[in-house]
């Protein structure tokens, strides 16, 4: 057998596998910013739908939990991506919920503390950051799997687009729901506020419509690109 005889030629006749082009090196800029939109964990991947839709009828309560996620997001990945070697592969998810949980009760000891209003308001859900599946899924997915420093970038990544996700989350339903922005009113007292949007059918429709534009900005981005290709070859030819 030559050595050069790709295994997959030699195994029941099986053709050999398609020779794959090495895959391009994933920079430190990029581990950080695909959270902010492009992998952003509400927005595209869907995930974390029940914090975004229960808590986000003020901005306050939007800030608050985005900060407490990013927390232990970032730490949990911390932890995580240094202890892997020594975590068991039978054992690794619940090390992982032991870690995020560590972290959970800080936080809520934390925000207790400082901003205890809104710990009330916020009621369980701060507790349920725990099963949170953005941060489970990141430490299964990738604070396991690669070195310290890309597993923080990666978690504050996303952690930075959860927070922006309940940003406009916030923002919208409590500028309609209210008519105000971090409790400052914005259109004086004849303002007929949409107390739907604070109410929890408001969280489904601010998603809905959030998720609709972005559908029609992609769309339209993806027409426009194509429409843009046989200009770009015209002027192709042309220079050749």
């Amino acid at each position: 057998m030559s050595p050069e005889t790709p295994p997959a030629a030699l195994h029941c006749g099986a053709p050999a596998a398609a020779p794959t082009s090495p895959r391009r090196a994933v920079t430190p800029r990029e581990d950080l910013a695909r959270g902010f939109w492009r992998e952003n964990p509400v927005l595209i991947q869907l995930l974390g739908l029940c914090p975004t839709l229960a808590v986000t009828n003020t901005v306050a309560n939007s800030i608050v939990m985005a900060l407490a996620t990013f927390g232990v997001l970032v730490g949990s990945s911390l932890l995580v991506s240094t202890f892997k070697r020594w975590i068991p592969n039978e054992v690794r998810i619940t090390s992982y919920i032991l870690i995020i949980a560590t972290f959970v009760t800080i936080a809520e000891m934390v925000l207790q503390a400082l901003v205890p209003d809104i710990y009330k308001a916020l009621g369980p859900f701060v507790a349920l950051i725990v099963v949170n599946c953005i941060i489970l899924g990141r430490q299964e997915a990738f604070a396991g799997r690669n070195p310290v420093g890309r597993s923080v970038l990666d978690a504050v990544g996303m952690g930075i687009g959860f927070t922006i996700a309940l940003l406009i989350m916030g923002s919208v339903r409590e500028v309609l729901g209210s008519g105000t922005f971090l409790g400052v009113s914005l259109f004086g007292p004849r303002y007929e506020p949409w107390v739907v949007m604070i109410l929890p059918p408001g969280g489904f429709f601010t998603l809905a419509f959030v998720l609709l534009a972005i559908a029609w900005w992609t769309q339209r981005k993806a027409v426009r690109a194509k429409a843009a290709e046989p200009r770009a070859l015209a002027a192709a030819e042309r220079a050749a």
